[in-house]
């Protein structure tokens, strides 16, 4: 990892999840290094401003022109080390603290100094653009150190038939810090939302972490509870997710993109048809997963149907297994040394430094990332622990991602970047490793319990994430029309859920207001189906480890360490994997089938 580790910091007990501490990054909002840096951003998009004009003046020239992409596109780079810094920081301190005005208004102030700084460089990909293949081709064969940027230049050369001027980009660069303001009101919302269970006032994650309660009265109060204050916001809620689709139309429509999804396809390196595929494999799978399994877990249950507070309900109603942090640090600690001594002591890194936010705590907003900065700092990772098994594979999952990027970071900053075809594979991968590890230290009483749990997890990644793509395709297809009112997108998530989980689920009466709480569809349009994308990518990677563990472990690593220098097709190479073949796509469900094959043995 390119940042020097600092002393190790303890929580004063290590049972208790720990706080972060952002100092690695700045001081605080008042730190005089805030300024510095914004002035490093600053110098070096100047020195690059002196550029313009210098690639097109030389694509007659392949080494002159070497020389300058190999300078304009350094300097990019040390801009975005600079700047994204600073924006990590204040959404790194904001996300912790949804309820302080003042770490709000510093994230947002932040937001917009960093778009004034950065937003003259629109110049240099227009530029780069304008240039013919056969000249870059000529520039990066007579100079190495040109060369290395290839695939960041590839990326680059994909965005060719969407640009638009250079008024227009400059006016889009400008007017982003304004657009997300959407996305702060939704996290606002939802973090100062109270969710009235019983005599408790819970917030959003506490409330989320109910629905996994071993009595299904709990899990009830927890699912109506969640019902009235969704539905109490849902007029709002429907209100940002209109207007951030609309906005995301608009700028559809300039660039040329066809669909909504396309813009997404393009980023991620994939073709849209073979996500269509996908999510098509996947909802034909729906009755051979999702159907039978929850119709199996009615039966354990002793129920006709299951209402939908009980699709992730334990098996038992004695309170499962409770881990405390200490012991989830020991459980992922000892998964990530399967893999073999480095992915070991890379995963250490994050416990044995504060660069975890694991305490769940009023102001906190929900859920749970791994934040890589730059790849010139260490990333951070940030979850809600609730003591459960859910909880352990979510640090794994996050603390998987961080190791990825530790891994990548030697690429730097641009080429790290990893498209989110690849983006989930660490994390997922970890997850499946330390479920494994749950299972094969469980007491014979809890397997089964266990065996449901991964069960559950492999179809909240691949049934629900489909799911969500689906309704989210709907949803964007239907607002093209006109502003789609909170009744008719509850109807849409009815529909996509209920083919989703099949008829041993009842969706009952509030369960339509439940999209409104799935940030993705507001901070990260149509990044959901990368869940399902990454799910079924290693499961396949998986297979292949269980022939021969020993050959996997460095075609893995290099698989990581890449980042973004390769596509996910050029990446599965290696380990004899053709994404484009669909039988590829089947190796995933039918791992799950396998589990769920071994599940109803036990019913």
């Amino acid at each position: 990892m390119n940042a020097p580790f600092k002393a190790p910091a303890q929580p004063a007990d290590p049972s208790e999840p720990p706080l972060w501490d952002l100092s690695d990054l700045y001081a605080g909002r008042e730190d005089q290094a805030v300024a510095a840096d914004l002035e490093r951003g600053r110098a070096a998009v100047a020195e690059l401003q002196t550029l313009q004009g210098r690639l097109l003046a030389s694509r007659s020239d392949p080494v002159a022109l070497g020389v300058v992409l190999d300078r304009a596109i350094a300097l990019y780079e040390q801009a975005t080390n600079a700047l994204g810094g600073l924006g990590a920081y204040a959404f790194l301190a904001a996300s912790t603290a949804r309820d302080d005005a003042k770490a709000q208004g510093f994230e947002a102030d932040i937001r917009e100094k960093v778009t004034a700084v950065s937003t003259p460089t629109v110049w240099l990909t227009l530029e780069i653009n304008q240039l013919e293949e056969a000249e870059i081709e000529a520039a990066l064969a007579s100079d190495l150190n040109a060369a290395r940027w290839r695939p960041w230049l590839r990326r680059v050369r994909a965005g060719k038939p969407h640009e638009l001027s250079q008024e227009l980009e400059t006016w889009l660069a400008e007017y982003s810090p304004v657009a997300t303001q959407w996305g702060r009101l939704f996290d606002e919302t939802l973090a100062a939302m109270r969710v009235e269970v019983g005599k408790e006032k819970l917030t959003l994650a506490q409330a989320l972490n109910g629905l996994s309660d071993p009595k299904p009265a709990r899990r009830k109060a927890a699912a109506e509870g969640l019902n009235a204050a969704l539905s109490e916001r849902s007029s709002t809620l429907a209100l940002v997710l209109n207007t951030v689709v609309a906005d995301k139309q608009l700028e559809d429509r300039k660039r040329g993109f066809a669909r909504p999804a396309d813009s997404r396809h393009m980023a991620n390196e994939v073709d849209g048809d073979a996500v269509d595929a996908m999510a098509q494999a996947v909802g034909d799978a729906y009755s051979k997963l999702s159907h039978r399994y929850y119709a199996l877990k009615a039966r354990v249950l002793g129920k006709a149907k299951l209402d939908q507070w009980d699709r992730n309900a334990p098996l038992d109603t004695k309170a499962p297994r409770g881990f405390d942090w200490a012991e989830g640090r020991a459980i992922v600690l000892d998964s990530f040394g399967d893999l073999g001594p480095e992915f070991r002591e890379r995963a250490s890194a994050f416990f044995d430094n504060p660069w975890i936010d694991g305490r769940a705590r009023p102001g906190k907003q929900s859920g749970a990332y791994c934040h890589p900065v730059t790849a010139t700092r260490h990333p951070y990772v940030f979850m809600n622990w609730m003591g459960e098994r859910r909880d352990v594979l979510t640090l794994a999952h996050e603390v998987g991602h961080a190791v990825h990027n530790s891994l990548a970071a030697d690429q730097g900053t641009l080429l790290a970047n990893t498209p989110l075809t690849l983006a989930e594979t660490a994390s997922i991968f970890a997850e499946g490793l330390t479920f494994d590890r749950l299972l094969a230290t469980a007491p014979r009483a809890e397997q089964r319990g266990l065996l449901a749990g991964r069960i559950e997890d492999g179809l909240n990644s691949v049934i629900r994430q489909t799911a969500f793509h689906r309704f989210e395709t709907r949803f964007h297809d239907e607002r093209a029309g006109g502003e789609v009112s909170a009744d008719r997108i509850g109807q849409i998530w009815l529909e996509e859920m209920g083919a989703s989980l099949g008829p041993a689920i009842t969706l009952n009466p509030g369960y339509e207001h439940w999209w409104s709480y799935v940030s993705h569809f507001v901070h990260s349009p149509f990044y959901v189906y990368a869940y399902a994308f990454g799910d079924l990518l290693v499961a396949a990677l998986m297979e292949t480890r269980r022939k021969d563990p020993t050959a996997f472990t460095p075609l893995y690593r290099d698989l990581l360490a890449g980042g973004g220098t390769r596509t996910y097709v050029e990446a599965l190479a290696p380990f004899g994997l053709n994404p484009r073949d669909p039988a590829f796509w089947s190796i995933g469900c039918q791992r799950l089938e396998r589990l769920i094959d071994q599940f109803e043995q036990t019913v």
